[in-house]
């Protein structure tokens, strides 16, 4: 069995051309579908890597089930989760869809940085050449147990000079190339793939939840400068680091906004549900004046009378406080160990349900930056109000991707796995068929 492999490819979609696509952000506490028509446009000051202008046709929305820190832990609720999801984006839209572009944000996500050099001796530089420095980058990003979801070049050297963005037409000795691989575990890409395909849909593509929210939430110059994306899901954060334009770094770590419920929810002996919506209408992650005289009513768990009890929110915000400050930390951790600081204290940009949390960037400007903003989807029509929201961030960035899925650059397939699931989909016994036919 293949033990690394490449994820879905999705063929880049022509600057010239329309399409319907629909997408999937299956996350920790919803599942959300989303299917837009992408048609050509003039380019945007603002959002200058974008070729299209995307419309909305419908959306579906269902809490999560079966998925735990992003990976699915039980297949029939995830799949049922998902069919819902999708059925109601169908109903909307008045289409019926075949395939999925698919978000992943557990896995243990990481990246690496691969180098590749060629000859070119002394000549003007090629697009050949460049296509040649890049396959040499991509045949050496394979790793065990890891399946790889995005392959991205990002920049070129010629001889001592660096950060070349187009060598094309240069002369030099030597070509080189540095390729970002972001990946994550192949069984969990596997198991998020086969849970789709059991709702007989086709996995186009798999891109990791921060580059999503990142495509979505950032503007040009963020990008170019340097930001630091932080996704703040309900059983993961994940974090995308851009610079000079391209995705330079990504991460995650397993706490989210699930674990501050759960936390409501011991600390103060309710229920699940309770706590949920009780941080929701009443929790802060920073302390106010009123927080003492503030009296909130509350049903103890297994309590069948009725009967509530009075706390102050004080004693709510103290439960949720720590909580927050510690994913902060792990965050801000992370960021200083890869050697990503620096861009996150340009621009932090925070996504996800959780970043809703009342006082939660002014935590992040304590511990993390001083420069951060909440990221909502940018560039996206015919979004209901309730979607404009940061927690559909990333659905919205999966509708950007199909405009920038060119820019990546994978092993060649007689050389590296794909991945695949067992179940012998419709596409691959077609796709079969033609090969021993013709």
């Amino acid at each position: 069995m293949t033990t690394h492999c490449v994820t879905p490819r999705m063929r880049p979609l022509s600057p010239r051309k329309s399409g319907i696509f629909c997408v999937l952000d299956v996350g920790t506490s919803k599942v959300v579908c989303l299917i837009a028509r992408l048609m050509p446009m003039e380019g945007s000051e603002v959002l200058r890597g974008r070729t299209h202008a995307c419309r909305v046709l419908g959306i579906g929305h269902q809490q999560s089930r079966g998925i735990k820190g992003g990976a699915v832990v039980d297949m029939e609720a995830a799949e049922n989760a998902i069919r819902l999801a999708v059925d109601a984006a169908e109903r909307m839209a008045r289409v019926r869809v075949e395939r999925v572009i698919v978000n992943i944000t557990g896995g243990r996500p990481g990246s690496q940085l691969f180098e590749a050099r060629v000859n070119v001796a002394g000549r003007p530089v090629t697009d050949a050449d460049t296509h040649r420095v890049l396959e040499a980058a991509a045949s050496r990003t394979a790793r065990q147990g890891r399946a790889v979801l995005h392959s991205l070049p990002n920049g070129f050297s010629l001889d001592a000079t660096k950060g070349i963005r187009a060598p094309q037409g240069m002369i030099g000795d030597e070509l080189g190339a540095t390729m970002h691989v972001a990946s994550c575990d192949v069984a969990a890409a596997r198991n998020l793939m086969l849970a789709v395909e059991r709702c007989h849909l086709d996995v186009e593509t798999m891109v990791a939840t921060p580059y999503a929210s990142g495509l979505a939430a950032l503007v040009d110059d963020e990008a170019e400068t340097g930001a630091a994306v932080v996704d703040l899901g309900g059983g993961t954060t994940s974090i995308a680091v851009f610079s000079d334009g391209h995705l330079v770094h990504t991460d995650a770590v397993a706490v989210g906004g699930g674990h501050v419920t759960m936390d409501v929810a011991r600390g103060l002996t309710i229920r699940v549900s309770d706590a949920e919506r009780l941080k929701a209408f009443h929790g802060a992650c920073t302390s106010s004046a009123s927080d003492d005289r503030e009296t909130l009513s509350i049903a103890q768990a297994g309590d069948d009378a009725g009967e509530s009890t009075q706390i102050p929110r004080s004693r709510l915000v103290s439960i949720i406080r720590p909580r927050v400050e510690e994913t902060l930390e792990l965050v801000r951790d992370r960021l200083k160990a890869a050697g990503f600081a620096p861009q996150a204290g340009r621009r932090l940009v925070l996504t996800g349900g959780a970043s809703q949390l009342t006082g939660l960037a002014d935590a992040a400007r304590r511990i993390v930056s001083p420069h951060v903003r909440i990221g909502r989807p940018l560039g996206i029509q015919g979004l209901p109000e309730a979607a404009r929201s940061p927690a559909f961030a990333a659905a919205a960035g999966l509708l950007v991707y199909p405009q920038v899925a060119g820019v990546e650059h994978f092993e060649p397939r007689r050389s590296g796995g794909f991945l695949a699931t067992g179940t012998d989909g419709y596409i691959a016994r077609v796709g079969r068929w033609l090969k021993d036919s013709f």
